[in-house]
């Protein structure tokens, strides 16, 4: 597997334990509850860690934008089918632009190496 390849798995990775402590964030309830909120620190490091080899292969501002795209696109999904919170029209049009720039970074953009 090449850097590249091995950078963007590393990515995914890094999205979903990002995802993962965001969802364990609601749950700890303001860091009251114990359980969740070391789910929540040790996922967001290890978010972060995943995140520091991927820019030794994908530039910061190409990880970073893919990272939080996907993750807010993510955590709406969460959001909306987990603890029922509603997206009005403004919301899911805005979800979309960002999905939008994602894809353009990712086809277009001659600064992720592919």
């Amino acid at each position: 597997m090449n850097a590249l390849m091995m950078a963007y798995g590393l990515l995914a990775l890094a999205i979903v334990s990002e995802v993962t402590g965001s969802t364990f964030l609601v749950k700890s309830e303001g860091f009251t509850k114990l359980g969740p909120s070391v789910a929540v620190i040790v996922l967001f490091s290890i978010a972060f860690y995943l995140l520091s080899h991927v820019i030794k292969v994908i530039p910061l501002g190409i990880a970073y934008a893919i990272w939080a795209g996907v993750g807010i696109v993510l955590t709406a999904v969460i959001g909306y089918f987990v603890f029922r919170q509603g997206l009005d029209l403004a919301a899911m049009v805005g979800i979309g632009l960002i999905v939008s720039g994602v894809i353009v970074i990712n086809l277009f953009s001659h600064s992720t190496g592919h």
